[in-house]
């Protein structure tokens, strides 16, 4: 069965640097779109990064320049570096899988989550 396993979260002060990596099994990576999101404490779920099975990447506003997300279809991983952490970007970091093209599949998986928390 399909399993997305996150790791690399944890705590870091203003201005550091974590790297996040998802681990997938059961899927090759290859045909899909690999996302980022995070959820803060009452807040909903919101999308950060992803990448397309072409290798483009797209970031939302927020977080542009201080991101980046990378793939590695033969490992089946998809990492999300972060640096200039700002304690805004406290949340657990979500990694997604869904088909690309859409047509490939209805699936959309979810791994577990990581905490990632960036202290003032």
């Amino acid at each position: 069965q399909v399993q997305l396993v996150e790791s690399g979260g944890g705590r870091v002060q203003t201005g550091g640097s974590l790297r996040l990596s998802c681990t997938v099994s059961g899927i090759r990576l290859r045909i899909n779109t690999m996302g980022w999101y995070r959820q803060a404490p009452g807040k909903q779920r919101e999308w950060v990064a992803l990448i397309n099975s072409d290798g483009g990447t797209h970031y939302v506003d927020s977080v542009k320049g201080r991101f980046a997300i990378s793939r590695d279809n033969a490992k089946n991983t998809v990492d999300l570096q972060m640096n200039s952490l700002k304690p805004e970007d406290t949340a657990v970091y979500y990694c997604n899988c869904k088909p690309d093209p859409a047509w490939l599949g209805n699936y959309d998986y979810w791994g577990q989550g990581t905490q990632v928390t960036v202290s003032s």
